[in-house]
């Protein structure tokens, strides 16, 4: 089961670093977004791949080339999908969004296409029929950074075919990332399962006023030798995926707390365009955050 021809749906912060890698890796990308303004700022965000490869990676020029020459964009899903092996969704962590768009991409994607959502807490089952294929859905799940933190959380349903999440760990192999193979459904994957409670906490401190950012970074990295704390953690995760997700958190029983977490996170940050690395500002300003000056750990 050969994947050569993938399109990513979604060219946000992780969508585009998905395509990227994969482009990098020697296969075709389509990328594919809702608009021709949506495309322009996936294009911008390739852009910056382009220079974190040749910086973290060695990348020359010759193979930043070619695979900018590998990478296409679309803003009609029939065309971004017509001969795709694999469709990698990473929209916004809305169930909702994600089953309206299933359920247009069923209708549009060649028989022998692969369905896989990036999702970060959502199972592949809660919405495995809208995407008309629930045997050759799966969820990959990578990492911000892609490119340092190489790796792809494979999790299927209890309909996934073998032989789909079989594919599902060749291809995250094939573009240079290390699977991390569940063996069962579990919200929030591995990753998140022990990230979440820890920027929970985090926020939790924040926004009742016990300490600044800075002070709880600076408690955890003096603690623990971690080259950054839980605030830029969040400002690499993307404040508006960070904000999904504790919304949802929210209305589950015994996370009530996280109620007024998320208006804060919204009011202070998101309303501000405090969005992270993605907008140059978030907790910290970027690209040199505080956070990782030398006299940062001193107080």
């Amino acid at each position: 089961m050969t994947i050569e021809k993938v399109t990513v749906a979604g060219g946000g912060t992780l969508g585009s670093q998905i395509a990227y890698q994969t482009a990098y890796s020697g296969l075709d990308v389509t990328v594919y977004d809702v608009n021709a303004a949506a495309i322009a700022a996936a294009k911008r965000r390739m852009a910056t791949w382009d220079q974190a490869y040749a910086r973290e990676m060695n990348a020359t020029p010759a193979v930043l080339f070619d695979t900018n020459e590998r990478l296409h964009f679309a803003t009609d899903l029939a065309t971004a999908v017509e001969d795709a092996d694999l469709v990698i969704e990473a929209i916004p962590e809305v169930l909702t969004i994600k089953s309206a768009f299933y359920g247009e991409l069923a209708k549009v994607a060649p028989a022998k296409t692969i369905f896989a959502t990036n999702s970060s807490t959502l199972v592949p089952s809660q919405f495995a029929a809208m995407t008309g294929r629930p045997e050759k859905f799966l969820a990959l799940h990578f990492a911000n950074h892609i490119w340092a933190n190489n790796m792809t959380e494979v999790m299927g349903h209890a309909g996934t075919d073998p032989a789909i999440y079989e594919a599902g760990v060749d291809f995250a192999r094939q573009i240079g990332m290390v699977p991390i193979q569940l063996k069962k459904e579990q919200p929030a994957y591995v990753l998140n399962t022990l990230l979440i409670p820890f920027v929970d906490a985090a926020l939790v401190l924040w926004a009742k006023g016990v300490a600044d950012i800075e002070t709880i970074d600076r408690a955890w990295m003096i603690a623990t030798g971690a080259p950054m704390g839980p605030f830029g953690i969040l400002d690499e995760i993307g404040l508006r995926t960070a904000y999904n997700i504790i919304l949802a958190a929210s209305g589950q029983p015994g996370k009530e707390f996280l109620v007024d977490v998320a208006h804060t996170v919204k009011t202070d940050m998101i309303e501000q365009n405090h969005l992270g690395q993605e907008s140059g500002a978030g907790f910290y300003r970027y690209p040199d955050p505080a956070y990782a000056q030398p006299a940062f750990l001193k107080g």
